[in-house]
């Protein structure tokens, strides 16, 4: 690249409004408006999944919904780096971005502190039955509330499915409820630092039979995919409930709604789903113990804020040819044909 070229940066295009404007309030681009090497752009329209001729003339993508396959890098000679703009990447064909010599960035650490708090918010609500409470002063029903007694976190048990960064920062967040130690199921953990983290490594069956409330930290792959499923939840206690802010498709969802509609288990909280976005109402809805948002329960002006300033930071190391945070397939820089790129591509 010449001293001339810039490293150009593209958001994918429902980052925008119709207007062409920033949907949202700050996701960090002063980090890359503040550096003349670097040209912000835009994918001209939004798409399921990316077009290959949509990110041609980009050297960074920073990736908010939209999908990216083996199609989508057809023609990446230019291209350095896939960013998601968070931390699931099962849109992403990981193998396709190493065989195409293009690091997949994930936002390690930005969404912590919000999915966590929304998932301590979720547990509140589910055991409190705020939702339920709130229908009965609208509807009138005011003399019914002695049927909808609650119940507190404290003396509680907390079951982490998954304990990553969310996980962890789930568990910190509850230590002020009075609630038991927290059961950890993650086989990629060494027993040890969840113990040293407060917390009690057991199977999974250990702690959905033990559990109160079961959330969903993990990410989707081919092991996880229906990890929950009609035995998994016939383990559950009759009033426990299932929080779920990680991705559709590791709780299986009919199993689920029959569980639920059953009165099986006590309640749900459910971010995500399967088949994403849901344009008609699922089957959820029709549910008094379920609580539903539209993979968005965490967002707020701060998440946005932390998440693009992660991604913009780590675009802007990779540009000046520093190893940027958030690696997925590390196995690229081992690829000699990716280092001619970046050693072309890099503008300092």
């Amino acid at each position: 690249m010449s001293s001339e070229s810039k490293f150009v940066v593209g958001l994918t295009a429902d980052f925008y409004n119709e207007q062409g404007e920033l949907k949202y309030t700050d996701i960090g681009l002063d980090l890359l408006e503040a550096s003349p090497a670097i040209e912000i752009t835009r994918i001209d329209r939004h798409a399921p999944e990316i077009g290959a001729s949509q990110i041609a003339h980009m050297n960074g993508v920073i990736v908010l919904t939209p999908t990216v396959s083996a199609q989508t890098l057809e023609n990446s000679a230019n291209l350095l780096a896939v960013s998601r703009f968070g931390v699931g990447y099962d849109g992403v064909d990981v193998a396709a971005c190493t065989n195409s010599d293009v690091m997949l960035l994930i936002t390690t650490g930005a969404v912590d502190h919000s999915v966590a708090e929304a998932t301590v918010g979720w547990m509140l609500a589910l055991s409190h039955h705020i939702r339920i409470k709130d229908r009965l002063v609208r509807t009138g029903e005011w003399h019914v509330r002695s049927h909808w007694m609650g119940s507190e976190l404290r003396d509680r048990t907390l079951g982490i499915i998954g304990f990553g960064g969310i996980g962890r920062a789930v568990l910190h967040m509850t230590q002020g409820f009075g609630m038991k130690p927290p059961l950890i199921f993650d086989p990629f953990v060494a027993t040890d630092m969840i113990t040293a983290a407060g917390g009690r490594s057991v199977s999974l069956d250990e702690l959905l039979f033990q559990a109160d409330f079961v959330s969903l930290h993990c990410p989707l792959n081919d092991k996880t995919r229906d990890l929950l499923s009609t035995r998994e939840l016939a383990l559950m206690k009759p009033t426990a409930f299932l929080i779920n802010t990680a991705r559709g498709g590791i709780v299986n969802e009919d199993a689920l709604f029959k569980a639920l509609s059953e009165k099986q288990i006590g309640g749900a909280a459910l971010d995500c789903f399967l088949n994403e976005p849901l344009l008609t109402p699922p089957t959820f809805a029709t549910l008094d113990n379920v609580l539903l948002a539209p993979h968005s329960i965490a967002w707020t002006h701060e998440l946005f804020r932390e998440i693009g300033r992660t991604a913009c930071r780590g675009l802007l190391d990779l540009a000046h040819r520093r190893t940027p945070h958030g690696i997925v397939n590390t196995e690229v820089l081992e690829r000699s044909s990716f280092q001619e790129k970046w050693k072309r591509l890099s503008v300092g």
